[in-house]
């Protein structure tokens, strides 16, 4: 009797057998997947332990493609840059992460390779890793304007929504061409693909406020909850909160804003996890009350990413954002993403050759 690899033998009798060589490149997409969620996670490390600027140029370290460590090297980096004198433990995050992020420029480039030279062979996706070498080309511009620009808190989001961008894609990508695809009944795909839809944007802006008030150092600017300083709605500021571009020359480290801007931006966060919230669980509360045991597991699963990243962003606000539970907030937003894009991926099957 023929046997299925592990592979196969998730898909569902509907779909067909994944060649050896795309599976392949599956396995590659998501090895690419696993290190993006890495370099995600470091550099929110580095950006939440002030390391952003550990090194004040880029690509290298203090005209280093390591960390100055000899005496005479750091005297040297010192006088080269006398504003940002040598801290070894903050540089040595900031190259861990360059480093990381370069390897997983590199996989990029296999995986579009890869695809180029198949891209004659059924089923094989190749805009998608071609998109994906120019957004990892862009994300090595905004790294250098993150360096260059001082921190500017446009630029920094954007590196993270480009990092998470990265990570979903290879995502996305890696379960399009794994062969994984089981197939809901007709009626619970429309009565629930809408409602992914709309949680994937809903989250998507929520990630990008959360991104706003970290870029702007306005994790504390509201101490206590539910309300902020005491108050259900502080004074806001919304004009100085968001505007986009001050000038050039700005040392953001630590941010520039006064506490009424900080304070919106924080709330205007609180709200959008509000209505996070509100989605992201009508749509687990659907899926969990689905026939199909497929779209109940999902369910359970954003519900109990969504539970443990609200608990994380309570445990933000009440400890005065220790780094582990800051950091592990930002890892569960990419985590609820991944989650959400599985989602879709269940209900907006791929049509696969035959």
């Amino acid at each position: 009797m023929q046997t299925l690899s592990p592979a196969v033998s998730l898909t569902s009798a509907a779909a067909p057998a994944v060649p050896g060589r795309r599976l392949a490149f599956s396995q590659l997409a998501i090895a690419a997947c696993v290190l993006a969620l890495c370099v995600v996670v470091l550099g929110a490390y580095v950006r939440l332990s002030h390391a952003g600027l550990g090194c004040p140029d880029w690509p290298g370290c203090y005209g280093h493609l390591d960390v100055p460590e000899s005496v005479r090297h750091i005297e040297a980096a010192n006088a080269a840059w006398p504003d940002r004198p040598v801290e070894p433990e903050k540089a040595w995050k900031e190259m861990i992460h360059r480093y990381a992020a370069g390897t997983l420029g590199l996989l990029i480039l296999a995986l579009a390779v890869s695809a180029w030279r198949r891209r004659h062979e059924p089923g094989q996706m190749l805009a998608l890793p071609l998109a994906l070498v120019a957004l990892v080309l862009f994300q090595a511009l905004l790294g250098m304007w993150t360096v260059t620009l001082l921190l500017k808190p446009l630029i920094v989001l954007g590196h993270l929504l480009g990092g998470l961008a990265t990570l979903g894609l290879l995502f996305w990508l890696a379960l399009r061409q794994s062969g994984w695809q089981p197939r809901p009944a007709e009626a619970e795909r429309r009565r629930l693909g809408g409602w992914a839809l709309l949680a994937l944007v809903v989250l998507i802006v929520q990630i990008a406020l959360g991104g706003w008030t970290s870029t702007n150092y306005a994790a504390l600017a509201c101490p206590d909850l539910p309300t902020c300083q005491g108050r259900w709605w502080p004074p806001t500021d919304f004009a100085d909160a968001y505007l986009p571009w001050r000038g050039l020359g700005i040392n953001y480290e630590g941010g520039v804003l006064d506490n009424e801007a900080r304070m919106t931006i924080h709330v205007m966060h609180r709200v959008g996890a509000l209505l996070a919230l509100a989605v992201l669980g009508a749509l687990a509360w659907r899926l969990a009350r689905s026939l199909d045991a497929g779209l109940r597991r999902g369910g359970w699963l954003l519900f109990a990413a969504l539970v443990a990243q609200l608990l994380l962003g309570f445990g933000n606000v009440l400890l005065s954002l220790p780094l582990p539970v800051a950091v592990a907030h930002n890892a569960g937003a990419a985590v609820l993403l991944l989650v959400v894009l599985g989602l879709n991926h269940l209900l907006h099957p791929r049509r696969l050759p035959a």
